[in-house]
């Protein structure tokens, strides 16, 4: 049976099934037809690719995410456009929603909670570092697999450190209400501290099994976050430590200058309590004395949180003071405005050569000049130069030392005197590149990572029986070079071994069969099989061409048989012994003849009973047993014969003449025939059906 073609985006990957779908876009899993190796398709809706605010969102994602190659990230491979929509193309991670084993398993156990808030910080801290701030973290972005490595996903709304957005764009909500930090709520500037907010509601979520604040409407939700304390967390889970309790208020302090100062300071922290040692986030209030293990301050954090505690204190004093303050507001604010204007005037005025204003002059363009020679030719037009550098890319390794970018653009006119801001690509650090052949993709993966260094993947297939499936079998370049931070190490990885065993999916979905079959390193046939099943339902798999249990080569085409169901028996009381044996091999069915004897003369030569009965469910290919009716005692001249098709025994009737019958193995003979089968029609002097 020919299935419809499954849809191929940007003519390499071939959709299999849909796994997941969000709020603008559906995630399949799909297969990369070049690379040969299941990947997941993020396909934007059709309605909204004619947006062009949410088709920058989606760019932005991919950009975002696939210059960050972390163990702990999902990785970005390609992203394009096909059949006028848009698509990413990502990592295929075997996992679990974080937001299932919340809703399943919750609350957690406090160190499980902590590792996997550990490993949520490292990625975070990993892509800050890396100038993104993700903006949208949330259990449902966090996918946890078998061996409980942790992958965050979804950049959709990340945005570049420094750059200036909105929160809200043509009404969609950047972000996810119950784990919005105070001045996401309020459409203010977010930076990395933002982030950490929301792992720490994250977090809160794990140990009491529902976020810390709720309501009908995001507003409601965003306001609380604003506005309102959470609600203290061991009143909810008596079992969290005090120590993790502080962590957690810790991070979801409501300015962020309380917070952590980043996700890697959050990180020491839960690792600090992992490991069984003091914190040094300040105990919640009231929280007295819990012991060595869970105390939150020890004499090696005393320092720590007593600053961070003076810091908050200095605040509090300084918000109290301005309020105690007995001027009125309008004469501040009427001060406020004179300055203004006299401010206004004065630099008019010196920009029209008054208050001993100096001349102007038009700002050089500098970019792509050395450091050196740009301040040079400023300094020579009487301007000042303040420089700021930034760490340069892979990508950039041949503008190190040069100008990046300037401000004010070149051409502005800026009286003499006036400073000019250049940015300067930095110097690349150089690494050692470690020896990852001979180890798991995944080790590889945080090697790579934490020597600095990037890395892409090709899958290759296996050449002798020692290689091993996931391997790295080569690295380029190779172990002990020195190359720039950032250099990307391409890993060549063993697709499968020489052999894989074909995977035993009977009575499975035909979706579940296909992504056993694809991880198993095998391809699946467009063109499945069908046949009559009393045992597998319809629609779902019997078995598989080659048999589960061969052992093929990788890539080796298998074709799914898909049960159609059972059959019944037909009803053929009445029938001549042809008429029905044509029946039951219409049906899929076999039979043998058999007489009864003492029929009535009307009932001679024809069915008087089948076994099993008619509107039995039976398998396909059963044996249907054919009684013909028969005198008592009757003989009959075997002069000539007729065979039934799929019958097993020879019987003879009175007055019979010879026909064939197609895919018999007996001869039977009929009273009356003259060369047909009795009931046959169309069947002649040819013998046959």
């Amino acid at each position: 049976m020919t299935t419809t073609p499954s849809p191929v985006y940007g003519g390499r990957y071939e959709l299999r099934n849909q796994i997941a779908r969000g709020g603008t876009a559906q995630v399949y899993l799909a297969r990369d037809l070049l690379l040969d190796r299941p990947v997941a398709l993020k396909v934007l809706f059709p309605e909204l690719s004619s947006d062009h605010s949410f088709v920058e969102r989606f760019r932005r994602e991919a950009q975002a995410a696939a210059n960050l190659m972390h163990p702990n990230i999902v990785q970005v491979f390609d992203w394009g456009e096909s059949d006028r929509t848009y698509f990413i193309v990502m990592e295929y991670v075997d996992g679990e929603p974080l937001s299932s084993i919340i809703r399943t398993q919750a609350p957690l156990g406090d160190r499980q909670a902590a590792s996997i808030a550990s490993d949520i910080a490292k990625a975070l801290s990993y892509a800050h570092r890396h100038g993104v701030v993700h903006r949208d973290i949330k259990p449902g972005n966090v996918l946890i697999t078998a061996d409980g490595q942790v992958k965050v996903t979804d950049f959709g709304i990340a945005r570049a450190i420094g750059v200036d957005e909105q929160v809200t764009q043509t009404g969609l909500v950047m972000g996810t209400a119950t784990y919005f930090s105070p001045e996401q709520a309020q459409g203010l500037a977010v930076d990395a501290r933002s982030d950490v907010y929301a792992l720490g509601v994250v977090l809160f979520e794990m140990l009491a099994g529902r976020p810390p604040f709720s309501g009908e409407t995001p507003v409601a939700i965003a306001y609380q976050h604003v506005r309102e304390q959470p609600p203290p967390l061991r009143s909810l889970n008596p079992a969290v430590p005090v120590a993790l309790e502080a962590i957690v208020l810790e991070a979801m302090a409501k300015l962020p200058a309380e917070r952590y100062v980043s996700a890697d300071e959050m990180k020491s922290d839960l690792d600090r309590f992992v490991r069984g040692q003091a914190v040094l986030a300040a105990p919640p209030p009231g929280a007295g004395d819990t012991g060595p293990v869970t105390t939150v301050m020890a004499a090696t954090g005393a320092s720590a949180a007593a600053s961070r505690r003076g810091a908050r204190s200095d605040r509090r004093e300084g918000r109290e003071a301005r309020q105690r303050t007995t001027a009125p507001w309008w004469l501040a604010a009427g001060l406020a405005v004179l300055v203004a204007i006299a401010a206004v005037a004065y630099f008019g005025g010196r920009s029209l050569g008054y208050f001993g204003g100096r001349s102007s002059v038009a700002v050089a363009d500098v970019v792509g000049k050395t450091a050196g020679s740009a301040a040079s030719t400023l300094a020579g037009q009487g301007l000042r130069v303040s420089p700021t550098t930034v760490k340069a890319g892979i990508a950039q390794e041949s503008k190190v030392g040069t100008v990046r970018s300037q401000s004010p653009a070149p051409g502005t006119e800026l009286r003499t005197g006036a400073v000019v801001h250049i940015v300067v690509w930095g110097s690349l650090p150089r690494v050692t590149i470690p020896k990852v052949t001979g180890t798991t993709l995944s080790s590889a993966e945080s090697e790579l990572a934490n020597a600095g260094l990037g890395y892409s993947v090709r899958y290759v297939k296996a050449t002798r029986a020692s290689q091993q499936q996931g391997v790295v079998d080569r690295q380029s370049p190779g172990a002990a070079s020195v190359r720039p931070a950032g250099t990307k190490v391409t890993l060549s990885v063993i697709s499968g071994s020489v052999y894989a065993t074909v995977p035993a999916v009977s009575g499975d979905s035909v979706s579940a069969a296909t992504v056993a079959l694809i991880n198993a390193g095998f391809a699946v046939s467009d063109t499945q099989k069908s046949e009559i099943s009393a045992t597998v339902p319809a629609g779902d798999v019997i078995g598989t061409s080659p048999a589960a249990g061969q052992r093929k080569a990788p890539g080796t085409t298998v074709t799914l048989v898909v049960s159609k169901g059972s059959v019944t028996v037909p009803y053929v009381i009445g029938y001549t012994a042809a008429a029905a044996g044509e029946a039951m091999i219409q049906d899929g069915l076999t039979f043998r003849v058999a007489l009864q004897e003492n029929a009535p003369a009307s009932e001679v030569g024809l069915v008087v009973q089948t076994g099993p009965a008619p509107g039995t469910t039976v398998s396909a290919g059963r044996q249907i047993v054919l009684y013909i009716g028969a005198e008592n005692g009757s003989t009959t001249p075997t002069t000539t014969s007729t065979t039934l098709p799929g019958s097993s025994s020879t019987t003879t009737f009175p007055g019979s003449s010879t026909t064939a019958l197609p895919g018999s193995s007996s001869t039977t003979t009929f009273p009356g025939s003259s060369g047909t089968a009795p009931g046959l029609p169309g069947a002649g002097n040819s013998g046959t059906g």
